[in-house]
C-alpha cells in the first residue's frame, strides 16, 4: 500500500463524514436490535423463560439477522455505495479529484475501500447492538436471569465474515452503476429493482445466478421449513467471483470514460 493510496483514502474518509453515509452506519446498525429491546420490554412476562433457555445468544443473533440479511444489509450496501459516489457529483467534485496528482487506480480503489470499511463498521455496530439488546432487558426487568450459555464468538465472527463476502457483489455492482450516472436515484433504483428480483428467484434452482441473493441464501441455508432453493454450490465463492468481475468491469469503464469531470 503506497503513501499516495493512504493519503487519498484519508481524504475520502473525511469526505464521508460530511455525508449521510455516516448516519447510515449508526442508524441502520442499531435499528433492528432497538426493535428487539422494545418488543421484549413490552412483552416482559415472557423474558424469564426466554433468558433461561439454552442457546439464548444464538437465537437472539438469528432473530436479529433475519431482517438484516434479507433487507437492511443489501439496502445499506446500495445506499452507502451510491452516497459515497454521489459526493463527487455534487459541486463538480470529480474535476477537483482528477486534478489531484494521483492515478485513476488510486481514485477508484480508495473510494471502493471506503465503502467496504463502512460496511465493516456497519456489521460491528450491528453486532454490538445485538449484545446490548440482550443485556438491556436483563438490567431493566427484575427476575430475569442472565443467559447461562456463553456467547459463541467464533460462530458469530465466521457468519459475519460470510455475510460480508456475500454483500461484496452488491457493492461492486452498485459502484459500477454509480460511477456512470450523476443522478443518485438511478443506482438506488437499479439496486432496489435487482433486490426485488432476488427475492423473486429464491425458489428457482438457478436463483444463485442473481448476485444479490447471497445474503438471503446465507440466512435461509439452515432455516427449517425454508422453501428457498439453496444453491448446490458454494455461493460464497460465487459472491467473491462476482465481486472481482464487477470490480474489473467498473475499473475499465472508469478508466476509459471520456468525460472525467
Amino acid at each position: 500500500m503506497t503513501a499516495a493510496f493512504v493519503h487519498a483514502f484519508q481524504g475520502e474518509w473525511l469526505k464521508k463524514k460530511r455525508s449521510l453515509a455516516s448516519w447510515l452506519v449508526v442508524v441502520g446498525g442499531v435499528f433492528t436490535p432497538t426493535l428487539v429491546i422494545l418488543a421484549r420490554l413490552i412483552y416482559r412476562e415472557r423474558l424469564p423463560q426466554i433468558y433461561a433457555a439454552d442457546g439464548f445468544w444464538t437465537l437472539l443473533w438469528k432473530n436479529s439477522w433475519e431482517s438484516m440479511a434479507i433487507f437492511f444489509l443489501p439496502m445499506a450496501a446500495i445506499l452507502a455505495t451510491s452516497l459515497i459516489t454521489q459526493i463527487e457529483f455534487n459541486n463538480n467534485g470529480w474535476k477537483q479529484v482528477h486534478a489531484l496528482p494521483i492515478g485513476l487506480a488510486t481514485i477508484f480503489f480508495t473510494k471502493l475501500a471506503v465503502v467496504l470499511l463502512m460496511l465493516a463498521q456497519f456489521l460491528v455496530v450491528f453486532n454490538a447492538a445485538i449484545y446490548v439488546s440482550g443485556v438491556v432487558p436483563y438490567l431493566l426487568v427484575s427476575g430475569v436471569p442472565f443467559p447461562k450459555n456463553p456467547i459463541p464468538f467464533q460462530y458469530f465472527l465466521r457468519e459475519d465474515l460470510l455475510y460480508f463476502v456475500d454483500i461484496l457483489p452488491i457493492v461492486a455492482a452498485q459502484y459500477l452503476i454509480s460511477l456512470r450516472f450523476k443522478n443518485f436515484l438511478v443506482p438506488v433504483g437499479a439496486g432496489f429493482v435487482v433486490w426485488v428480483l432476488a427475492l423473486g428467484v429464491l425458489r428457482w434452482k438457478f436463483g444463485y445466478l442473481v448476485p444479490y441473493t447471497y445474503c438471503i441464501f446465507n440466512f435461509l441455508k439452515n432455516e427449517p421449513g425454508s422453501k428457498a432453493a439453496i444453491p448446490p454450490i458454494n455461493f460464497h465463492w460465487a459472491a467473491a467471483g462476482y465481486f472481482v468481475l464487477f470490480t474489473v468491469i467498473g475499473f475499465v469503464l472508469f478508466v476509459t470514460k471520456r468525460e472525467k469531470g
